[in-house]
Formats: structure tokens, C-alpha cells, sequence
């Protein structure tokens, strides 16, 4: 399993209207948070090991309406207490 974690810049007063999309149309989503500072959103997505993750944000994130900038931060290691 592949986690990324993807920051989104949402056109002027669509960023609730993304967060509703991510949260209903894209299955590999675990949480959206909306943000402060460059980016409106962070969302977590967990892909199969076999998904391209390039294809995933370019044809299934930054597609979505609303959608004008993403980041794309791939996580290696999750720590927490068990």
C-alpha cells in the first residue's frame, strides 16, 4: 500500500465543493482537511502498490472541478502509538 498526501489550491470559493468531490467520488481517499496558508485542502489517499501515482493525481485530483493546484507529498513510514 502507497500513502500520499496531496495539498490542494482550490479556485476562489470552491474549496468545500472539493472536499465534498474528494470525499465522494475518489474511494482511495482516507481524510480531507482543509487548511491554512498556500494550500485550501490536505488529503490522504492510500493507492495499491501497483497504482501510478502520477496518473492518480494528474487524471483523477487535478481534474476535479474546482481543483487549481496540487502538491504531491509520498509518505514513506507512518509513526503513532500503537
Amino acid at each position: 500500500m502507497q500513502t500520499i498526501l496531496v495539498q490542494f489550491k482550490c479556485r476562489p470559493g470552491r474549496a468545500y465543493g472539493v472536499a465534498d468531490a474528494l470525499v465522494e467520488a475518489i474511494e482511495e481517499v482516507s481524510e480531507v482537511h482543509s487548511t491554512s496558508g498556500h494550500y485550501d485542502l490536505i488529503a490522504k489517499f492510500y493507492l495499491p502498490d501497483d497504482q501510478d501515482i502520477g496518473h492518480f493525481v494528474t487524471e483523477r485530483l487535478q481534474t476535479l472541478d474546482g481543483v487549481a493546484d496540487t502538491f504531491t507529498t509520498v509518505a514513506f513510514k507512518a509513526f503513532g502509538r500503537g
